[in-house]
């Protein structure tokens, strides 16, 4: 059982900055998400190592090739896009020869994973609204 202490907190966390994929080839990866998944480039790397997106809520998201034998590459599963429409989304995907691996409904959201060309599993994600929650 997680045991909670009421104490003043030095610090409070606001949200999620930046979120970030490895990729093997940071031209490919970097066309997949503008050019596919329709994110719009902020900043490329200037040795190409990477680029960042910045998504309309503020929040960003990187791609990085490492060159650091300390941090081999290793695909990732971790990031939820946010859609305004999962089914709109999936049969654009579909419809580009990009196979949704599975979909997932929970009693909060809805989800649609696919791969993306660096083997990371990326997760479209929709919120149902409250009348469409189970009750608590």
């Amino acid at each position: 059982m997680l045991r909670t202490t009421v104490r003043k907190r030095p610090f409070t966390i606001t949200g999620i900055d930046r979120s970030d994929y490895m990729a093997k080839d940071s031209e490919r990866a970097i066309a997949f998400y503008r050019d596919v998944l329709g994110l719009e480039l902020q900043s490329l790397a200037p040795d190409n190592s990477g680029g960042e997106f910045e998504l309309a809520d503020g929040s960003t998201f990187g791609l990085w090739v490492s060159s650091d034998a300390a941090m081999p590459f290793q695909p990732s599963n971790g990031v939820l896009f946010a859609v305004d429409d999962l089914e709109a989304a999936a049969s654009a995907l579909e419809a580009r020869g990009i196979a949704i691996i599975t979909r997932l409904e929970t009693p909060v959201c809805n989800m649609a994973l696919i791969n993306d060309t660096e083997g990371n599993v990326v997760t479209l994600h929709k919120r149902k609204t409250a009348a469409h929650r189970p009750p608590a």
